[in-house]
């Protein structure tokens, strides 16, 4: 078998200051990723598939394949296969495993086989390794998104679908605001994407304010104390419920709703159901963050759960100015009102979607645990009198 093409799909995010933040971030993360994978050694070649023509800071060797649309994630997938006659493929949706370096990329690469392909997540995939052979093109020609590839190989082309160890490596994603105020806080990524956070906080950019990390910084002690409790809420995997287990002093109170979401399409079926929005609904908004402290120190709220089940189509931008904590700028009224809520809440409340709720909150951890152990090894100097 060849050596795999690693394929990076990256396309426009929209035009309003939070969109191009966000978009210029996974920008950054895809050229970083692009590069360490090269850099591995273990692919024959890299192409970017995206619908902008981009030709500065590009890794050497990189090449574009540019279609401006209108774009089908599966139409787009299987021509580009197609035209380029590859054999085996690992495809990336851009911003997707940011911290994923060289030695990663080699070891994926590595492990592709004829018969079986791998992704960071079976039910979500945003990285999926394959090889190109029969039934495969097909499998892959009708799907409207990413979500859906590693099942779409499984059920419709026939190969074996492994899953990838989960690790902050494999889970991490920019998806959204919240995906960028922990690798901001943490300072992981690669060169571009740091560089890219950077200026994005700086005091001389007038969006300096827009990843605020004071939310963030007050949840990262409860991860070590034993007498505290965080609240998750929404997409949880079992992967993420052992992980806080095993890897956190704190207790957790956990609500698994809607795995699944987007890569089964329930999203716009109106058929996904939340126990917190039942809860919504029967006390109110102000009613549910009165009630929230008192099941826990500090909360990851999945809201795109919750959009599900009351049948919002908040758009992109009232989402990510949500998982900001910008709420006078929204224009829904009911993500108005939650954002409001729980940027008032009494305890700090992290509002995201799929990936704060996986890579994001195993980032917060080992990052407080990081912390945790520094201040116990170097403590404060007392101060004097």
């Amino acid at each position: 078998m060849t050596s795999p093409t690693l394929v990076v799909f990256l396309g426009d995010l929209g035009t309003t200051p939070i969109e191009t933040i966000v978009a210029t971030a996974r920008r950054a993360a895809a050229l970083d990723s692009i590069e360490d994978a090269l850099a591995s050694g273990a692919f024959e070649r890299a192409i970017l598939a995206t619908d902008q023509a981009c030709d500065q800071d590009l890794p050497p060797g990189l090449e574009l394949d540019l279609d401006d649309g209108p774009f089908h994630f599966g139409a787009r997938l299987s021509d580009l296969i197609r035209r380029h006659a590859l054999d085996a493929v690992v495809y990336l949706g851009g911003g997707s495993v940011p911290l994923f370096r060289a030695d990663d990329f080699r070891e994926l690469a590595g492990s592709l086989t004829r018969d079986i392909a791998l992704t960071n997540n079976s039910f979500s995939s945003d990285l999926a390794a394959f090889p190109v052979s029969e039934g495969v093109l097909d499998a892959i020609a009708p799907l409207e998104r990413d979500n859906a590839l590693a099942r779409a190989l499984e059920e419709n082309a026939g190969l074996a679908v492994g899953e990838l160890s989960r690790t902050i490596e494999t889970q991490m994603d920019i998806d959204s605001p919240s995906d960028l105020a922990v690798l901001a806080l943490t300072g992981e990524g690669g060169p571009r994407l740091r560089e890219c956070l950077r200026s994005v906080q700086s005091d001389a950019n007038p969006t300096a304010q827009a990843l605020s990390l004071p939310a963030y910084q007050r949840v990262l002690p409860l991860f070590t104390n034993r007498e505290a409790q965080i609240i998750v809420a929404g997409r949880v995997g079992s992967h993420s419920w052992r992980y806080l287990e095993r890897e956190t002093a704190c207790r957790v109170r956990l609500f698994a709703e809607e795995r699944g979401l987007e890569s089964d399409g329930r999203a716009l079926t109106g058929t996904p159901r939340s126990l917190l929005g039942f809860f919504i609904e029967a006390a109110g908004v102000d009613g549910f963050f009165e009630v929230l402290p008192k099941l826990g120190d500090g909360a990851f709220i999945d809201t795109r759960v919750l959009l599900a089940h009351f049948g919002i189509a908040a758009t992109r931008e009232d989402r990510f100015l949500s998982d900001l904590g910008h709420w006078s700028q929204i224009s829904d009224p009911f993500l108005r009102d939650f954002t409001r809520a729980a940027v008032e809440a009494r305890i700090p409340v992290l509002l995201g979607g799929h990936s704060l709720m996986s890579g994001g909150l195993m980032a917060l951890n080992e990052f407080a645990w990081r912390q945790h152990e520094a201040q116990h090894v170097n403590p404060p100097a007392a101060s004097s009198s």
